[in-house]
């Protein structure tokens, strides 16, 4: 698919995405953490006017000068950016305003496109198309966590989950590992963050065959596992007794029976499907329950890369992870793609030899290499088209709106 052609799809995608909103919600941000629709409507596009065109265009001009600072979301090369706790309070510009602001920037796009451009700017709107399909996730992360503060518990669209399956059974594929390369290969698209691709050594060790399930969690939560102790990190038992921690983020418990809040509303828990909703602490805490571990993003990787990508992604319309298929061969490895981004114990680091981007660019990833963790995946909200073996996502070790899961390791001895 062309540059042009790629980059129209992308952009109504997220227009798309917004379609079944009000404006009144998309200008709410639930928490710090997210932000308003409208808010990430706009940022993707100040995104390719800042970073692309501005680059592109000697002297360029914008007709939104007010919006340079506004939708700025952390690029201090590029100046001073509206604090991010409030903006929910961004009631002006209007949603109409916004996507008028859209348009203007597409039609530059696809009129500098039309023109030819040089191969650093191509580079440049590629990385403007995978940053736009981020946002695309983290705009459905964030409609979720709106409405299930609302008690009318609204639909975002009507359920498309498909019927009640019967997981496979869980079941260890052993790798025998040793001195393999990691990382994104020198050519095609690829973050920073995934380069160099370089050497590191593993021991051998074993991975289940596909993610923990709601059942299985289930277990943990009845088994009292959120009053032990024993099985939690400090900072994590600190949160289980500051923040209330009982079960995963959109668990419901009424009657004895367990929901789950979903972008299609309220349904009742699928025991199948898997647990989803879950921060490190409580994945780690159940790996250490289940007599596990967390795999290492090495380890993840090198059982990830010979597999095909295919899965649950946003593409399905299903917006919700669901169980894996029972296959006949369990040494098949299940869902290493989509349904749920995978917890690893790796901290988010630089590898060897890491170097940032040029430009504005350069603050994308690197700066934010401390103190979080790396996931691996996927999930049902994820373009299909933006996932890769090596791709590393990161989060916080406390946070739970994204969707995120937990499939098991252990040393092989």
């Amino acid at each position: 698919m062309s540059l042009d052609v790629r980059l129209a799809a992308i952009r109504r995608a997220t227009v798309d995405l917004v379609a079944p909103l009000s404006a009144e919600d998309a200008c709410v941000q639930s928490m710090p953490d997210a932000s308003p629709a409208k808010w990430h409507l706009a940022h993707t596009a100040w995104f390719f006017e800042t970073v692309v065109l501005e680059t592109l265009i000697p002297r360029y001009q914008s007709s939104f000068a007010n919006f340079r600072m506004l939708f700025n979301s952390y690029y201090n090369g590029i100046g001073p950016q509206f604090r991010r706790a409030q903006r929910g309070v961004l009631t002006r510009p209007t949603l109409a305003d916004v996507l008028a602001y859209r348009e203007t920037i597409d039609v530059a796009l696809q009129r500098a496109l039309n023109a030819g451009v040089p191969a650093s700017i191509a580079d440049l709107i590629e990385l403007g198309i995978e940053h736009e399909q981020q946002h695309q996730e983290l705009l459905l992360m964030d409609i979720k966590h709106l409405f299930s503060c609302n008690p009318l518990a609204p639909r975002y669209r009507a359920p498309r989950v498909p019927g009640a399956h019967t997981s496979a059974p869980l079941s260890w594929i052993k790798h025998n590992g040793g001195l393999r390369e990691f990382g994104a290969e020198a050519t095609g698209f690829a973050f920073d963050n995934e380069r160099p691709r370089h050497r590191a050594f593993v021991a051998p060790f074993a991975l289940a065959n596909r993610v923990i399930t709601n059942a299985e969690y289930c277990e943990f939560v009845d088994s009292g596992g959120y009053r032990a102790p024993q099985w939690w990190l400090a900072d994590g038992w600190h949160g289980v007794q500051t923040e209330g921690w009982a079960h995963p983020e959109y668990w419901r418990r009424q009657d004895e029976k367990w929901s789950e809040f979903t972008l299609a509303g309220t349904v009742p828990l699928d025991p199948a499907a898997p647990v989803c909703h879950v921060n490190y602490y409580e994945a780690d805490a159940y790996a250490r329950w289940a007599d596990a571990r967390l795999p290492t993003e090495y380890e993840w990787e090198l059982a990830a890369e010979p597999v095909a990508i295919s899965g649950n992604f946003v593409e399905s319309g299903c917006l919700h992870p669901h169980a894996a298929d029972a296959v006949t061969d369990n040494s098949q490895a299940l869902q290493l793609f989509g349904d749920v981004w995978e917890w690893t114990s790796s901290a988010y680091a630089p590898y060897p030899g890491f170097r940032p981007l040029c430009g504005a660019a350069a603050e994308y990833n690197g700066k934010f290499m401390s103190n979080q963790l790396v996931l691996r995946g996927g999930a049902c909200v994820t373009p299909a088209s933006h996932i890769r073996a090596s791709y590393r996502n990161f989060f916080y070790p406390h946070q739970r709106w994204q969707f995120s899961g937990i499939r098991l390791a252990r040393d092989c001895r």
